[in-house]
């Protein structure tokens, strides 16, 4: 797992804030122990925070893992509410099935088994907030779907934004192979902090989190969110 904080500053974080109690608490501990990418605690922490003041109905999250972020999610969202969670790794998908049932949230967590490339554009929304913990390389082309998804006043979360902090360095000082992932990060950084329709902040704890709030309706503009 990648931090950006110092070692003693992560490690300060970690001992001092609570940990997760019940099955939810058994979730991570085990995915911890298993070197399973989940949300580091003090990004749970921060979810929390943000989810216990936002108090939602409707969640989409893009990037399931093992559900331990969506059972997280689950404790903050209004009575009757739902969680939509995407995931096409199947490796990830057995454990949060497993996972879902043992939190009892198989009527809460709806767990779409596709890439999200295919299923966002399908979906009509809207989401109260948006949680994004998928492969880094497409957050940009994933940014146009969630406008459209988030209504005003919508909150979008973005998980592993600073790449290590990589992101602040030279594409050229970064390994050949990881530059398409540093450009396209690096381009939805630029537009989350410069689209009039967000107010937007990134954090730096875990490996950085973007917060956004729409403020008002994205009105799309032609050669957007391009890669070059």
């Amino acid at each position: 797992m990648k931090y950006v904080t110092d070692d003693y500053l992560h490690g300060y974080l970690r001992l001092i804030q609570p940990k997760y109690d019940g099955t939810l608490g058994k979730i991570q501990e085990e995915a911890q122990e298993n070197e399973i990418p989940i949300v580091p605690h003090e990004v749970a922490r921060f979810l929390s925070t943000i989810l216990s003041i936002k108090r939602p109905k409707e969640i989409l999250e893009i990037g399931t893992a093992v559900g331990f972020s969506a059972g997280l999610m689950s404790r903050y969202i209004q009575p009757g509410g739902h969680i939509t969670t995407i995931d096409r790794y199947e490796i990830m998908l057995k454990e949060a099935r497993i996972n879902i049932e043992r939190l009892g949230l198989k009527e809460t967590i709806n767990l779409i088994e596709d890439d999200a490339a295919n299923v966002l554009p399908r979906l009509s929304g809207p989401y109260d907030v948006i949680f994004l913990d998928a492969a880094k390389g497409q957050y940009i082309q994933f940014l146009p779907h969630i406008l459209r998804l988030l209504p005003i006043g919508g909150i979008l979360i973005a998980d592993d934004v600073l790449q290590n902090g990589d992101i602040a360095k030279s594409r050229f000082s970064v390994p050949r192979r990881q530059r398409t992932i540093h450009k396209r990060m690096r381009n939805f950084l630029w537009d989350i902090s410069h689209l009039d329709c967000l107010e937007s902040c990134i954090i730096p704890i875990g490996d950085g989190v973007v917060l956004c709030h729409k403020i008002k309706e994205y009105v799309a503009t032609e050669g957007e969110f391009s890669d070059d």
